[in-house]
């Protein structure tokens, strides 16, 4: 059972480093340029792994290809894009505070797509991260909300939740046929295919970008590790200790990404990010809070002997 915390806890903190390096290498390599070679180099990673059992079950991407199109345009091509756009104008701590709300998006987006029922809990759980939120993104000044004075990369970084809101689920239907790992290497490969177009815009209009050490360990971390090492650890997780166990452990996220961006970017974590972590990670739990209805005793036989309740 430890072990299982351990992988989720360990595939967490991989993750927290893409916030990082979505701050630290803003000014050495441009954000599409990053998201681009960080999947090229997850594709060739994976594809010793997952390649076979993509070449198996071929027929069914084939018969998926729309579905796969959407998600990887999505997940991939989209959603660290716009953490890397983020990472330009805000800070480490702010974008991972605020990708950590899209459990709440996902309620929300699923009460009209699907027409599950927002319970009490899940009302509750919206409004504390909607404060939580708007808090972070106001600095603690609660009239600076009226003038709407938002720094461009919480924008951003909050775009990039709700995308990944809908990624997640999208994932619910995933077709059964369809195995793990052929989804995750046919989006890659999809989603860098979509990517390509933008990069090579990029490429004609940005400054070249010089690989030097440090930005190229970054983008061996995100394509080796943040990609392929933390979804191994995560699947092994969930495989040990369930999904909820497992997300409770993510929720962990912004205490790894304060750390290292203390550590690294020497950003302060004040008052304001610990007070904006409180109330989103207290609404996360609230909206996945069931209540368990009360269990009724068995009634006593009229002849006065107690009746046995099992445990």
């Amino acid at each position: 059972m430890m072990t299982g915390y351990l992988f989720a806890l360990g595939a967490t903190a991989i993750w927290s480093g893409n916030f990082i390096i979505a701050r630290g290498l803003n000014e050495s390599i441009p954000p599409i340029s990053l998201a681009f070679w960080r999947w090229v180099v997850a594709v060739v990673a994976f594809l010793p792994f997952a390649l076979k059992t993509l070449i198996d079950e071929w027929g069914v991407v084939k018969e998926n290809i729309p579905y796969l199109a959407v998600t990887s345009l999505l997940g991939v091509t989209l959603f660290n894009t716009f953490i890397y756009v983020a990472g330009h104008t805000t800070t480490a701590i702010n974008i991972s505070l605020i990708c950590l709300t899209f459990p709440i998006f996902m309620a929300v987006l699923s009460r009209f797509f699907f027409q599950e029922r927002i319970t009490i809990n899940k009302g509750v759980g919206i409004m504390l991260v909607a404060g939580g939120v708007l808090f972070l993104m106001a600095k603690g000044v609660v009239s600076s909300l009226l003038d709407i004075s938002f720094a461009t990369g919480d924008v951003w970084a909050l775009a990039a939740a709700i995308i990944f809101a809908v990624y997640s689920i999208l994932l619910r239907k995933k077709p059964k046929q369809l195995s793990v790992w052929s989804l995750q290497l046919s989006t890659f490969m999809m989603g860098l295919f979509f990517l390509f177009p933008f990069f090579i815009w990029e490429y004609t209009t940005a400054p070249s970008v010089e690989f030097d050490k440090t930005t190229v360990l970054s983008i061996l971390y995100l394509g080796l590790f943040a990609s392929l090492s933390a979804f191994v650890l995560w699947n092994k997780a969930i495989a040990t200790v369930g999904p909820s166990k497992s997300g409770m452990i993510y929720y962990t996220l912004p205490l790894f990404s304060g750390f290292l961006a203390h550590l690294f970017l020497k950003e302060e974590m004040g008052m304001v990010h610990f007070f904006s972590m409180a109330l989103i990670i207290s609404g996360i739990l609230a909206a996945n809070h069931e209540s368990r209805p009360l269990r009724r005793r068995p009634a006593s036989r009229s002849h006065g002997r107690r009746s046995k309740i099992s445990h």
